[in-house]
Protein backbone atom coordinates (compact mmCIF):
# COMPACT_ATOMS: atom_id res chain seq x y z
CA UNK A 1 0.00 0.00 0.00
CA UNK A 2 1.03 3.27 -1.09
CA UNK A 3 0.80 6.91 0.57
CA UNK A 4 2.05 10.45 0.08
CA UNK A 5 5.43 11.27 1.49
CA UNK A 6 3.74 14.24 3.21
CA UNK A 7 1.39 11.42 5.08
CA UNK A 8 4.26 9.73 6.37
CA UNK A 9 5.71 10.30 10.02
CA UNK A 10 9.52 9.99 10.18
CA UNK A 11 10.46 11.30 12.97
CA UNK A 12 10.55 11.35 16.84
CA UNK A 13 9.68 15.84 16.32
CA UNK A 14 6.79 15.10 13.81
CA UNK A 15 5.31 12.04 15.77
CA UNK A 16 5.21 14.65 19.48
CA UNK A 17 3.50 17.24 17.19
CA UNK A 18 1.14 15.32 15.66
CA UNK A 19 0.02 13.04 18.27
CA UNK A 20 0.12 16.66 20.60
CA UNK A 21 1.52 16.51 24.40
CA UNK A 22 1.74 13.54 27.50
CA UNK A 23 -0.11 14.05 30.32
CA UNK A 24 2.03 14.38 33.88
CA UNK A 25 -0.25 10.58 34.69
CA UNK A 26 1.06 9.31 31.45
CA UNK A 27 4.67 10.68 31.84
CA UNK A 28 5.26 9.67 35.08
CA UNK A 29 3.62 6.00 35.61
CA UNK A 30 6.58 4.00 34.14
CA UNK A 31 8.20 2.01 37.40
CA UNK A 32 11.79 0.40 36.56
CA UNK A 33 10.37 -2.38 39.23
CA UNK A 34 7.80 -4.86 39.62
CA UNK A 35 5.73 -2.90 42.87
CA UNK A 36 3.48 -4.86 44.80
CA UNK A 37 0.17 -3.17 42.40
CA UNK A 38 2.08 -4.86 39.72
CA UNK A 39 3.00 -8.28 41.42
CA UNK A 40 -0.74 -8.21 42.44
CA UNK A 41 -2.16 -7.73 38.79
CA UNK A 42 0.19 -10.50 37.87
CA UNK A 43 -0.95 -12.87 40.57
CA UNK A 44 -4.68 -12.16 38.68
CA UNK A 45 -3.18 -12.84 35.43
CA UNK A 46 -4.10 -15.63 33.36
CA UNK A 47 -3.12 -14.32 29.95
CA UNK A 48 -0.41 -12.74 28.46
CA UNK A 49 1.10 -11.72 25.11
CA UNK A 50 4.65 -12.12 24.20
CA UNK A 51 6.57 -9.84 21.39
CA UNK A 52 9.82 -10.69 20.74
CA UNK A 53 12.24 -9.87 17.59
CA UNK A 54 15.61 -11.06 15.62
CA UNK A 55 18.29 -9.63 15.57
CA UNK A 56 17.16 -7.78 11.98
CA UNK A 57 13.90 -6.76 13.40
CA UNK A 58 11.45 -9.09 12.12
CA UNK A 59 8.45 -9.27 15.17
CA UNK A 60 7.12 -11.89 16.81
CA UNK A 61 3.82 -11.63 19.13
CA UNK A 62 2.75 -14.70 20.97
CA UNK A 63 0.07 -15.76 23.66
CA UNK A 64 1.06 -17.32 26.88
CA UNK A 65 -1.77 -18.76 29.35
CA UNK A 66 -2.86 -21.00 32.28
CA UNK A 67 -4.38 -20.58 35.76
CA UNK A 68 -4.08 -17.07 37.40
CA UNK A 69 -0.47 -16.53 38.60
CA UNK A 70 0.85 -19.31 36.30
CA UNK A 71 3.91 -16.48 35.90
CA UNK A 72 6.00 -16.34 39.07
CA UNK A 73 7.43 -13.35 40.05
CA UNK A 74 11.21 -14.06 41.70
CA UNK A 75 11.79 -10.44 42.81
CA UNK A 76 10.94 -7.30 42.57
CA UNK A 77 13.10 -7.33 38.74
CA UNK A 78 12.71 -10.97 37.64
CA UNK A 79 9.78 -13.35 36.18
CA UNK A 80 9.48 -16.29 35.72
CA UNK A 81 6.81 -17.64 32.47
CA UNK A 82 6.78 -21.40 32.04
CA UNK A 83 6.36 -22.77 28.79
CA UNK A 84 3.80 -25.05 28.44
CA UNK A 85 3.01 -27.51 25.71
CA UNK A 86 2.64 -26.54 21.81
CA UNK A 87 3.56 -26.76 18.77
CA UNK A 88 7.83 -26.76 19.49
CA UNK A 89 7.99 -24.23 16.76
CA UNK A 90 9.64 -21.92 19.49
CA UNK A 91 9.69 -18.63 17.79
CA UNK A 92 9.80 -16.56 20.19
CA UNK A 93 12.36 -18.51 22.03
CA UNK A 94 14.55 -18.16 18.52
CA UNK A 95 14.39 -14.53 18.71
CA UNK A 96 15.48 -13.93 22.11
CA UNK A 97 18.56 -16.20 21.64
CA UNK A 98 19.23 -13.67 18.46
CA UNK A 99 18.22 -10.65 20.47
CA UNK A 100 17.28 -10.53 24.34
CA UNK A 101 14.38 -7.60 24.08
CA UNK A 102 10.96 -8.35 25.46
CA UNK A 103 7.86 -6.97 25.81
CA UNK A 104 4.21 -8.28 27.72
CA UNK A 105 1.01 -7.33 28.04
CA UNK A 106 -0.78 -9.05 30.96
CA UNK A 107 -4.27 -9.31 31.00
CA UNK A 108 -6.91 -10.07 33.61
CA UNK A 109 -10.78 -11.10 32.85
CA UNK A 110 -13.30 -8.52 33.64
CA UNK A 111 -10.67 -5.53 34.09
CA UNK A 112 -10.41 -3.38 31.81
CA UNK A 113 -6.35 -1.96 32.37
CA UNK A 114 -3.69 -4.04 31.29
CA UNK A 115 -0.19 -4.32 32.66
CA UNK A 116 3.35 -3.83 30.21
CA UNK A 117 6.57 -4.88 31.17
CA UNK A 118 9.47 -4.53 29.11
CA UNK A 119 13.19 -5.75 29.59
CA UNK A 120 15.11 -8.68 28.44
CA UNK A 121 14.92 -12.49 28.64
CA UNK A 122 16.88 -15.46 28.75
CA UNK A 123 15.67 -19.16 28.57
CA UNK A 124 16.15 -21.67 31.52
CA UNK A 125 16.24 -25.07 31.82
CA UNK A 126 16.92 -25.26 35.73
CA UNK A 127 14.63 -27.72 37.41
CA UNK A 128 15.23 -26.17 40.75
CA UNK A 129 13.36 -23.10 39.21
CA UNK A 130 11.03 -24.90 37.09
CA UNK A 131 9.40 -27.10 39.76
CA UNK A 132 7.69 -24.83 41.60
CA UNK A 133 5.66 -24.32 38.00
CA UNK A 134 4.26 -27.68 37.76
CA UNK A 135 0.69 -27.61 36.43
CA UNK A 136 -1.33 -30.98 35.72
CA UNK A 137 1.77 -32.87 37.66
CA UNK A 138 4.38 -31.92 34.56
CA UNK A 139 6.77 -29.92 35.38
CA UNK A 140 7.52 -27.31 32.10
CA UNK A 141 11.09 -28.14 30.37
CA UNK A 142 11.83 -24.63 30.18
CA UNK A 143 11.29 -21.30 31.06
CA UNK A 144 11.73 -17.62 30.21
CA UNK A 145 13.33 -15.80 32.89
CA UNK A 146 12.65 -11.99 32.51
CA UNK A 147 14.10 -8.92 33.53
CA UNK A 148 11.91 -5.84 33.71
CA UNK A 149 13.28 -2.81 32.43
CA UNK A 150 9.88 -0.71 32.41
CA UNK A 151 6.64 -1.78 33.96
CA UNK A 152 3.48 0.06 33.79
CA UNK A 153 -0.58 0.52 33.33
CA UNK A 154 -2.21 0.93 30.74
CA UNK A 155 -5.16 2.26 30.74
CA UNK A 156 -8.69 0.49 29.80
CA UNK A 157 -10.19 2.34 26.29
CA UNK A 158 -8.89 -0.51 24.21
CA UNK A 159 -10.51 -3.34 26.04
CA UNK A 160 -13.37 -1.19 26.56
CA UNK A 161 -13.98 -0.12 23.14
CA UNK A 162 -13.41 -3.46 22.20
CA UNK A 163 -16.10 -4.99 24.79
CA UNK A 164 -13.55 -7.53 25.71
CA UNK A 165 -14.98 -9.33 28.00
CA UNK A 166 -18.92 -8.57 27.76
CA UNK A 167 -20.61 -11.56 26.69
CA UNK A 168 -22.83 -10.20 24.42
CA UNK A 169 -20.24 -9.06 22.26
CA UNK A 170 -18.32 -13.11 22.07
CA UNK A 171 -18.58 -13.76 18.49
CA UNK A 172 -20.49 -17.49 18.02
CA UNK A 173 -18.17 -20.09 17.24
CA UNK A 174 -20.13 -21.28 13.77
CA UNK A 175 -19.30 -17.50 12.47
CA UNK A 176 -15.54 -18.91 11.30
CA UNK A 177 -14.16 -22.19 10.49
CA UNK A 178 -12.46 -24.11 12.76
CA UNK A 179 -8.59 -23.90 13.35
CA UNK A 180 -8.02 -27.95 11.51
CA UNK A 181 -10.24 -26.59 8.44
CA UNK A 182 -8.09 -23.10 7.83
CA UNK A 183 -4.61 -25.47 8.36
CA UNK A 184 -6.14 -27.89 6.18
CA UNK A 185 -6.57 -25.62 3.43
CA UNK A 186 -3.78 -23.23 3.91
CA UNK A 187 -1.08 -26.10 4.18
CA UNK A 188 -2.55 -28.48 1.50
CA UNK A 189 -0.97 -31.66 3.88
CA UNK A 190 -4.06 -33.18 4.98
CA UNK A 191 -7.75 -33.56 4.66
CA UNK A 192 -10.28 -31.45 6.69
CA UNK A 193 -11.67 -34.26 8.58
CA UNK A 194 -8.23 -35.31 9.82
CA UNK A 195 -6.62 -32.52 10.33
CA UNK A 196 -9.87 -31.10 13.28
CA UNK A 197 -9.29 -34.99 14.49
CA UNK A 198 -5.58 -33.88 15.13
CA UNK A 199 -6.73 -30.62 16.49
CA UNK A 200 -9.22 -31.81 18.74
CA UNK A 201 -7.08 -34.89 20.32
CA UNK A 202 -3.80 -32.31 20.92
CA UNK A 203 -6.79 -30.02 22.48
CA UNK A 204 -8.07 -32.70 24.56
CA UNK A 205 -4.38 -34.71 25.42
CA UNK A 206 -1.31 -31.71 25.22
CA UNK A 207 -2.51 -28.76 27.22
CA UNK A 208 0.13 -29.86 29.81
Amino acid sequence: MEGSDMDEIRDAVTLRDHMGPVSRLAEGKVQPRLDRHARAFIALSPFLVVATADEEGRADASPRGDAPGFVQVLDDATLLIPDRRGNNRADSFGNLLAAPGIGLIFLVPGLTETLRVNGTARLTTDPALLAPLAAQGKVPTTGLVVTAREVFFHCGKAVMRARLWDPAAQVPRESFPSLGRVLAEQTGAIGVAEAERLMDESYRTRLY
